[in-house]
């Protein structure tokens, strides 16, 4: 029998996680995302570097950029990932109060987890990048403006309020709204949500 071969250092070490070829290892990716979220949270965005990462991870640079085009495609992955456990979708019957609910659970989910600092740190990513930026606002945001949607979709079918292009106009408001205080660090003044969204509805019952 032929002994097997060792490395100066000692025996060789098989890969715990390893890409399925062009396919993307669930391990792997599930490491990536984790070791990507923990580096915003701990550190920032500054400290968000591919080599940190890599180390992090124990994964390699060509299989990170072979899984995802730029960085600013992998924060985002980071951030739905995340989005996956915050799910807020009051239904009280009433409006003003499903929204406040909403963005005030999103304000402070954002303040308390590594979410806020990955979404600030996609949008400075993608800033130079046309590519990511159609896929922005063509795929992203009406994902993320889903829950509002919804909400509002309930309160035109029990008559609170009618359909029409003023509640889109509400939708964008909103989601602008949010995430400007986001951007701002300004995410501790829940009292902007109550007004915004009573100025908001009170527009919208206006027959």
């Amino acid at each position: 029998m032929t002994a097997k071969k060792t490395s100066p250092s000692g025996p060789a070490k098989p890969r715990s996680r390893s890409s399925i070829g062009a396919v993307r290892s669930p391990q792997s990716t599930e490491a990536i995302l984790e070791a990507a979220a923990a580096i915003l949270e701990e550190q920032g965005y500054r400290a968000f570097t591919m080599d940190a990462l890599v180390e992090r991870a124990g994964s390699s640079k060509p299989t990170i950029y072979r899984w995802w085009r730029s960085k600013g495609a992998l924060l985002r992955d980071v951030y739905e990932r995340a989005a996956l456990t915050f799910v807020t979708s009051p239904d009280t019957g009433n409006l003003e109060q499903d929204l406040v609910v909403h963005l005030r659970s999103l304000w402070n989910w954002w303040r308390s987890s590594s979410a806020g600092e990955t979404l600030r740190s996609f949008f400075i990513e993608i800033q130079l990048d046309s590519k990511a930026i159609a896929e922005f606002r063509d795929e992203f945001l009406p994902r993320r403006e889903r829950t509002l949607r919804k909400i509002f979709a309930r309160a035109v079918a029990s008559g609170e309020i009618v359909d029409g292009p003023a509640v889109e106009m509400a939708v964008a408001m909103l989601t602008g709204m949010s995430w400007l205080h986001l951007i701002t660090a300004n995410l501790e003044n829940l009292d902007d949500i109550d007004h915004c969204v009573a100025v908001l509805v009170k527009g919208l019952r206006v027959r």
